[in-house]
This record gives C-alpha cells, sequence and structure tokens, in this order.
C-alpha cells in the first residue's frame, strides 16, 4: 500500500478541537473525502481562519497527523448535524504559515493565486511538498506515531 498525503482546511479553532480527540472531519462532515484516505496516510490541516465564521486571518498549517484506522464512522454531534470522522493520530507541532512556503510548493502553480486551491477543503499533495510543509511544522517526516498500526 502507498502511503498518501492530504491537506484539509479548517478554522484553527475547530482543527484544535479535532486534534485534541484524535479525529479528523473535513468538508463540513461528508464523508467522501474522509473515504479517498487510507490508514498510515498523512493529514496536514491548514487553517485560513481562527474561527469558521468571522475570525481572524490565520494562513497557517496547523496540525499533521497519520490516519489511525480503516473505517469512516459517523458521529451524532446533535439532532441535525451528524459528520462522518476518521481517527488521528496527531503528532506535537507548530504552526507554519503559508506564505514563506509558496514558493517551494509543486502544487501551487500560482503564488498569486494559492488560496483558490484550498476552498474544496480536501486536496491530496505529493511526497515532496508534504516533507517541505511537515519540515516547516517542526515534525520529522520520517516519523511514526504510537498508534498507527500500519
Amino acid at each position: 500500500m502507498t502511503t498518501r498525503y492530504w491537506i484539509g482546511g479548517a478554522s484553527r479553532d475547530h482543527v484544535a478541537r479535532g486534534a485534541e480527540a484524535g479525529f479528523a472531519q473535513l468538508s463540513h462532515g461528508k464523508e467522501r473525502p474522509l473515504r479517498r484516505m487510507q490508514r498510515g496516510d498523512w493529514l496536514i490541516y491548514y487553517s485560513s481562519r481562527t474561527e469558521r465564521v468571522g475570525g481572524d486571518p490565520v494562513r497557517a498549517f496547523t496540525a499533521i497527523g497519520r490516519v489511525a484506522d480503516d473505517e469512516v464512522n459517523q458521529h451524532d454531534v446533535d439532532e441535525t448535524f451528524a459528520p462522518f470522522r476518521r481517527a488521528i493520530a496527531y503528532l506535537p507541532c507548530q504552526e507554519a504559515p503559508i506564505r514563506p512556503l509558496l514558493v517551494r510548493l509543486g502544487f501551487i502553480e500560482n503564488p498569486a493565486r494559492w488560496g483558490y486551491l484550498f476552498r474544496a477543503g480536501h486536496l491530496e499533495i505529493g511526497r515532496d511538498d508534504f516533507r517541505v510543509i511537515a519540515a516547516a511544522m517542526g515534525v520529522d517526516p520520517d516519523s511514526e506515531p504510537a498508534s498507527i498500526d500500519a
């Protein structure tokens, strides 16, 4: 099985909640992006703002971890919202602002229009781009979280 590398988009406060509880939730709780990922894949979160509605600009990579399960699970938040989630083994990291990385990231074809790529909420990147971002976050890209049995 080949390891794949993903970026998910969410506000910093949502990323922090997921990282604390050990899960990922993408595209407002949709199932499909989570199904594309497999155990052992890497996920980096990008946060454009501190909060989903309003909030101050962040524009940084805010969490990093590996998919730690084989199933997508639905979680009842309340009577009207039951998002899909995946277990993620997050690693300690520092936030990495995107602007200094723009010219080093191959998936960013036009550094002047980079924000458009993150609108989908989930995208696959290559290993080299993953390594650049992980290093900027202070994470050894060859590290293995203790809770991954890939």
